[in-house]
């Protein structure tokens, strides 16, 4: 069985990745890297009830529950977004609910995201968050008790 790296082990491969770049610029063509790499999600899961609420863009997010650990897919409108919601994934995705709820995702302070993008954008951001925690507190509550 593959060993799973710890949230605060993801995050720092990010802000280690993120370092070799000097400016905003050069960021935000990572992130946009990112963004067109994931495979579509499949159009069965793209449906009102799968939307982020509080994105600009259209975001569908579902998760699945599978052996303790929640799952992430995700697919955005919006090249940026879709990068993003890939560092989200990358870092929460595998993990048990517990530590989805308590990571502080501290990275994307420390990356530069939460001072660098529109207003807009960090609130879609957060909300996507939100969402995914909010997944795993679900999925917490429902295979774990309280």
């Amino acid at each position: 069985m593959e060993e799973v790296k710890s949230i605060e082990e993801i995050e720092s491969e990010i802000v280690d990745e993120f370092s070799l770049f000097d400016s905003w610029d050069e960021k935000y063509e990572y992130i946009i890297d990112l963004g067109k790499k994931p495979a579509p999600l499949e159009e069965q899961y793209k449906k009102d009830e799968n939307k982020v609420k509080g994105c600009q863009s259209t975001v569908w997010l579902v998760a699945d529950y599978r052996n303790g650990r929640v799952y992430f897919k995700a697919e955005s409108n919006s090249v940026i977004v879709q990068g993003l919601i890939s560092l989200l994934i990358r870092v929460l995705s595998g993990q048990q609910p517990n530590d989805i709820v308590a990571a502080k995702l501290d990275f994307l302070n420390e990356i530069g995201m939460m001072t660098h993008l529109a207003q807009t954008r960090s609130n879609g951001l957060l909300a996507m968050v939100k969402q995914m925690k909010n997944y795993a507190l679900a999925y917490k509550l429902k295979h774990e008790g309280v």
